[in-house]
């Protein structure tokens, strides 16, 4: 991740509506693009204590080396308190609201901003898993509603799920995701609405079987977070689930499932478990596709070389604290 390389964006600006944890890592992202930041949040000084914590968060980026800008003042400048919300969206080409996780919130403050923001203007939330059409199906604009879920910290995560609505246009999603890649992120388009979305829904099931194995007896805490900091995380810090499982095996994804679903079947003791019509109906040509086994070796390798790279950063880490 790269941070303040981007061209100053003149007359560019969005409306951050929120500023929490998640608007003030926003703001950075946006900021360290090139872009102005306007920020409002309906309580008060919040706006105020927010710029504070923006500068802190910049000053920690910038040393260590992640800031090319060497003056915090630059990009300070470039942060707009609000007073109020039309304030805020005036001139701005994007709008991300970052509001309490709360339906009914989410309802009325979309309706505020789509009220007081040019009809053209996207309008994304943040919120972790609530699908825009239950929040702004009511919403005169909802055509330029939708969900760019970021995950914690926004500013140094690269991930964002863009989730649209049923109603929401295709030109709204496609622009969304323009501005997420402006800023160095990685979108993530969910090709139709889910609760929870695609990151939290799994994470929740890795921490269900977590707290269930602590519930059983079967491990302590301690140990379980090593299955992941020690064990599979090492390789999900730069390969998905489905890529580790198609290197796994030396026929792929296909070879993996056919080896291991039963196993899987029983230890879950569901019956539902039937992952050999997924391969079939697609995951197995798209993964082909992605890495074909004519290169398996050369993937592999790739892996190892990542890994090595990685062990060796994590072992210089823990002696430096």
């Amino acid at each position: 991740m790269s941070f303040g390389k981007q061209k100053n964006n003149p007359k560019r600006k969005v409306a951050l509506i929120g500023c929490g944890l998640i608007g003030q890592s926003w703001a950075i992202s946006f900021l360290t693009a090139g872009f102005d930041v306007s920020l409002f949040d309906p309580v008060e000084d919040v706006t105020v204590q927010a710029k504070e914590n923006i500068k802190a968060k910049l000053r920690d980026l910038q040393n260590n080396g992640l800031l090319e800008n060497k003056n915090i003042s630059d990009y300070l400048d470039k942060i707009h308190l609000a007073q109020n919300l039309s304030h805020a969206v005036k001139g701005s080409v994007y709008v991300q609201e970052s509001g309490p996780e709360d339906l009914d919130i989410k309802k009325e403050l979309t309706k505020k901003i789509d009220a007081a923001t040019a009809t053209d203007i996207p309008i994304a939330s943040s919120t972790s898993g609530i699908p825009a059409s239950l929040y702004a199906s009511d919403v005169k604009g909802r055509c330029r509603c939708l969900v760019a879920h970021p995950i914690n910290p926004p500013h140094l995560i690269p991930a964002v799920e863009i989730v649209p609505a049923p109603f929401t246009s295709a030109a709204i999603t496609q622009t969304v995701k323009k501005f997420i890649i402006s800023i160095d992120k990685e979108p993530l388009e969910l090709k139709k609405e889910i609760p929870g979305f695609v990151v939290n829904r799994l994470q929740g099931a890795l921490l269900s079987e977590a707290f269930n194995l602590i519930k059983d007896g079967i491990s302590s805490a301690e140990d379980i977070d090593k299955a992941i900091s020690e064990g599979l995380g090492l390789r999900w810090s730069f390969m998905g689930p489905f890529q580790t499982i198609h290197l796994n095996a030396p026929e792929g994804i296909g070879g993996y499932v056919k080896r291991y679903e039963k196993m899987y079947r029983e230890m879950f003791n569901d019956p539902d478990v039937d992952w050999s019509s997924v391969v079939k109906l697609g995951l197995e040509e798209e993964l082909l596709n992605l890495y074909s086994l004519e290169e398996q070796k050369k993937h592999e390798e790739r892996r190892d070389h990542k890994l090595i790279q990685f062990i060796i950063h994590k072992k210089s880490s823990e002696k430096s604290i």
